[in-house]
């Protein structure tokens, strides 16, 4: 039960608290650019079946691997991507958060 809080929790709050604590003046937009991170789980639609309850997306899913998250990490470098990047290692880390329970 506290698995879903905690995946849907850090993918709302982290966003949010960088957002507000990094990004003051513009928080709102921050906020919402990063939280379009969670777009990357459109690549469970490679997958059969779709949603697995008991699956780690890292490492499973293409946009979940480790050549991704390394190509994450790089795009925090150029300020013009910076904010996606968090967006996107925000979402790895709740994906990992939520990897945790299992």
């Amino acid at each position: 039960m506290l698995q879903p809080f905690a995946h849907y929790g850090t993918h709302i709050l982290l966003p949010f608290i960088i957002a507000l604590i990094w990004y003051k003046s513009d928080w709102k937009m921050a906020f919402l650019i990063m939280l379009a991170g969670i777009l990357i789980d459109l690549d469970h639609f490679l997958a059969t079946p779709i949603f697995d309850p008991n699956r780690c997306s890292i490492g499973f899913h293409p946009l979940h691997s480790s050549f991704a998250i390394l190509f994450y990490v790089f795009l925090l470098a150029p300020k013009k991507s910076r904010l996606v990047a968090l967006g996107l290692i925000c979402h790895i880390i709740a994906d990992l958060v939520d990897c945790s329970f299992m």
